[in-house]
This record gives structure tokens, sequence and C-alpha cells, in this order.
């Protein structure tokens, strides 16, 4: 399993519309690329930074949502909630009890 994480700096007074958007806009796109598996999105107390965890069953999965919808998306949040140029770092998931993926991660090394 593959992880995307994409840090933000939110507007002020802009968590109600972040939190809509990604609601309605952004995880009905996600649902609807090859091999995406969950969306956890995380606001900070006070809501002046936010970060969302998208993850994939595979990693080429992930880079083909990043070149072709990640692009729309992001110009949806920089249009009304984010300040800034998010900054996005990919990963290998290593453990998950969600996904109960450990054992896979663990036989894998």
């Amino acid at each position: 399993m593959f992880a995307r994480h994409v840090s933000m700096v939110l507007r002020p007074n802009s968590v109600a519309e972040f939190t809509r958007t990604i609601e309605n806009e952004i995880i009905p796109r996600l649902r609807k690329q090859q091999g995406f598996k969950d969306e956890i999105t995380l606001v900070v107390a006070g809501g002046s930074e936010a970060v969302g965890i998208s993850l994939w069953d595979q990693k080429e999965h992930a880079e083909a949502y990043n070149r072709t919808t990640y692009p729309q998306v992001l110009e949806l949040l920089l249009e009304r909630v984010v300040e800034g140029t998010p900054e996005v770092k990919t990963y290998e998931v290593a453990n998950s009890t969600f996904h109960k993926i450990a054992a896979r991660a663990a036989s894998a090394g």
C-alpha cells in the first residue's frame, strides 16, 4: 500500500469551507480513481493547517492520480481555502490496523 501526504496552510476562518470542499468535491473524485483506498483529513486546532493522507493500493495508481486529477483538486483548494502551495510527500505504508497490512509489509522486507 502507498500513501500520499499533503500538508497545507489554510486561509483564516476557512475550516468549514475546507471540510465541505473535501467532502463534496475531492473525495468523490478520489473514489473514481483506480486503486484509491482511503482518505484521512486532519485539521490542527485553530484551523491554520491541514493534512490529507490518501491511501492507494499501488504506487502507480497514486502517481496516475497525481498527474491527472490532483492538478484539478489543487486548483479547487487554492482558489478557496489554501494559502501557498501544499507540500506533497509519498510513503510506502508500513503498518495499518484498519487495512490489516502489517504482515504483508513485514514479509516484503
